[in-house]
């Protein structure tokens, strides 16, 4: 995680899950030989849904209603499946090394040092809004495949999306990320522990270049035009203040209350509220989004146990089943289903059993480790808790999720350590 940035400049980005998840496999067998592998808690649920995504494999070739023939390609679905195995591989080599070898500070400090690089891709977007360039993993591929729009967008890295959402063409910030969605996505699942592994964990120094890194990203956000990433930071700081109130800590949520005021006083006063302001004067994607989440909805509903298998493209636009791409609008009509939203996606693709077994992993592991207030329990858990408001508008695929696989191994391996030496202090008793 912490050498993100340079996968993302060779051009594997994304890739690298899957690269890394090899030595860590094996790890994992060898683990396994030595003394077995201990599995998280609720972690069949977790298998059910792996098997639930393999078993809609073999509806991929079908065409769900209102959908376009042949608009579910085998070969999406089947790195879509692979990325679920590689990031479980990831939660449970993270869960079963123990503290000794792979701490929960230095787990922080490398999702604190992805965050800086986030917040400095954020501000590479804005003012080289058109920095891009033909990586070498591009150059190795045959043109026919490096010609693809798709594969470009994961492997060739740039600066930032110049998209016309305001009635005017403007940047909105994505490096080392994807898209511009994924960076809002990422940047407030990091920020968190930015905080943890800086401003809380360390003095001096430390604690100011977090404050530094965290004011700073305030620009790239509101010039990402995430609406979604604005309202959850929102929630960030809303679930910090239960959670103060909660161990019994009123007085420092009073003064987390008054600073986030002060801020917020702060940022109505400054020229970024009129590109807030322009924002919610622009809707831009809204009528798309509902759309496509009511397909994915109607998709589900025609195979609610398993699914398509993928996502498909849809007949029409909102506004008529007779609008398409054309040459003057290459994005007007069939909107892929399931590209607006995690939960959507995984309607589409699993249905509505497949979803519910998605969910019920994290929800399981969130309520299991609700009392954890340990700084590095209370920020897993914010990590896995904001994969339930994301999932309505951006897909965790596959950095985001990796983060909350990161969240739920660190409280397995923090709760299974508590109950050990609970049981030790009762054998002894």
């Amino acid at each position: 995680m912490a050498g993100y940035p340079v996968w993302w400049a060779l051009g594997f980005g994304q890739f690298a899950f899957w690269i890394f998840a090899v030595p860590m496999a094996l790890e994992l067998v060898r683990r396994h030989r030595a003394h077995g592998l201990p599995l998280p808690p609720g972690f069949a649920l977790w298998a059910l849904f792996l098997v639930w995504a393999v078993a809609g494999l073999a509806l991929v070739g079908l065409t769900a209603p209102g959908t376009l023939p042949g608009s579910g390609g085998l070969l999406g679905a089947l790195v879509r499946v692979g990325t679920y195995l590689a990031l479980t591989v990831l939660l449970l080599y993270v869960g079963t090394t123990p503290r000794v070898r792979l701490g929960d500070r230095a787990v922080a400090a490398a999702l604190a040092w992805l965050c800086v690089a986030t917040v400095a891709g954020g501000y590479l977007g804005l003012l080289a809004p058109d920095f891009s360039y033909v990586s070498p993993v591009e150059r190795l591929l045959p043109a026919r495949l490096a010609d693809d729009e798709y594969v470009q967008t994961l492997l060739r890295p740039a600066s930032a999306q110049v998209m016309n959402v305001l009635g005017y063409d403007s940047p909105r910030p994505k490096a080392p990320w994807e898209y511009t969605n994924t960076w809002g996505n990422m940047l407030s699942l990091l920020l968190p522990w930015l905080a943890v592994a800086w401003f809380l964990g360390r003095r001096g120094p430390a604690r100011w270049a977090a404050a530094a890194v965290a004011a700073a990203s305030v620009v790239p956000i509101v010039y990402s035009l995430n609406r979604a990433l604005w309202a959850g930071l929102v929630l960030t700081g809303a679930f910090v203040l239960v959670h103060l109130v909660r161990r019994g800590r009123p007085g420092a949520a009073l003064l987390c209350a008054c600073a986030a005021s002060v801020a917020l006083m702060a940022a109505l006063a400054s020229p970024l509220m009129d590109v807030v302001r322009e924002r919610a004067a622009h809707p831009h994607s809204d009528e798309g989004r509902a759309a496509t989440s009511a397909a994915a909805v109607a998709a589900a509903s025609e195979s609610p146990v398993v699914g398509w298998g993928t996502t498909r493209d849809m007949i029409g636009s909102s506004a008529s089943i007779a609008v398409g791409p054309s040459p003057d609008c290459p994005a007007c009509g069939n909107h892929t289903i399931g590209n607006n939203g995690q939960f959507w996606l995984a309607l589409v693709a699993h249905g509505w059993v497949g979803t519910a077994l998605f969910l019920a992993f994290p929800a399981w592991t969130a309520w299991r480790h609700r009392n954890d207030f340990s700084q590095i329990g209370t920020c897993s858990l914010l990590t896995i808790l904001l994969l339930f408001w994301y999932m309505f508008f951006y897909v965790a695929l596959t950095a985001p999720l990796a983060v909350s696989m990161i969240a739920a191994a660190l409280l397995w391996r923090r709760g299974a350590e508590t109950e050990r030496t609970a049981a030790a202090v009762g054998g002894v008793a």
